[in-house]
């Protein structure tokens, strides 16, 4: 499980990680700091904001092609694309600017910012609510092109290949859509757009009013994708190597720094 469907909303695993991580070091900053509480809020609230910022400036700057390519994603904060090294060095910097005027406060404050950034790391990297992969490999499953035609998802072997499940009234998929045509373009790279539960017509002229092109855009009326993928919800991507063995998979939209470490591993 790397997200968890509230409604219509998806919430993403490590952001659950790091709500609880954050929780905790409010709950003992309060209990062991001995602030006021005016001079608490002051100090967590803007200790959040540096996390924040620190985290996702530090993974754009790991990433500068991407972000060079489209510098407006680096404000998309719903997207996947935090480092929590530099999240927590940030945290700790915030910190020791907040609280120099009292030594021991500050020494405390750093000791927990440390001790609860490597909680949500060790989380993260453990993963206690996470699940195996639900696919080992691409299904036997054959399934409809737009013209008819009959594809069977395990004979698109030879390429690396991006399994996408997406729906017309779903945002983030269609946010995610150009990234994915995008993706189709590269060599040695196969992208299969499969629209989950929606009639035939709709999903024509949804792609046809973007103008979006794909070489396998299919249709799953009876949603099977969903169950052999396990998918709590849309948008959901699966990418295959060139054997047809899984290698990722991510419930929510994809960020272009995520796709391309994708596309451009070994």
């Amino acid at each position: 499980m790397d997200a968890i469907a509230l409604g219509p909303v998806l919430i993403s695993v490590p952001r659950l990680y790091a709500i609880g991580a954050a929780l905790l070091l409010l709950v003992a900053s309060l209990w062991l700091l001995g602030m006021p509480r005016r001079a608490h809020a002051r100090w967590f609230n803007g200790l959040v904001i540096a996390w924040v910022l620190g985290a996702r400036l530090g993974y754009v700057a790991m990433h500068p092609d991407a972000y060079a390519a489209a510098p407006l994603d680096v404000l998309k904060i719903w997207q996947p694309g935090f480092h929590g090294i530099w999240g927590m060095l940030a945290a700790l910097v915030w910190s020791a600017w907040a609280l120099r005027d009292h030594v021991l406060r500050m020494i405390g404050a750093m000791a927990m910012v440390v001790g609860s950034s490597s909680l949500w790391l060790v989380l993260v990297t453990l993963a206690p609510l996470g699940n195996p992969m639900p696919l080992a490999e691409l299904p036997d499953l054959e399934l409809q092109t737009l013209e008819g035609e009959a594809v069977n998802l395990r004979q698109l072997r030879g390429e690396r290949v991006v399994i996408n499940l997406w729906a017309t009234w779903c945002p983030p998929c269609l946010r995610e859509m150009p990234l994915l045509e995008e993706a189709d373009a590269r060599d040695g790279v196969t992208v299969v757009v499969v629209n989950q539960g929606e009639e035939l017509l709709q999903v024509i002229r949804y792609l046809d009013d973007q103008a979006l092109e794909f070489r396998y855009p299919l249709l799953d009326p009876r949603q099977e994708l969903m169950v052999i993928m396990e998918s709590p919800g849309l948008p959901t991507t699966m990418l295959f190597d060139a054997e047809g063995r899984a290698m990722e998979r991510h419930v929510g939209e994809l960020s272009r720094a995520q796709l391309d470490s994708w596309l451009q591993g070994d």
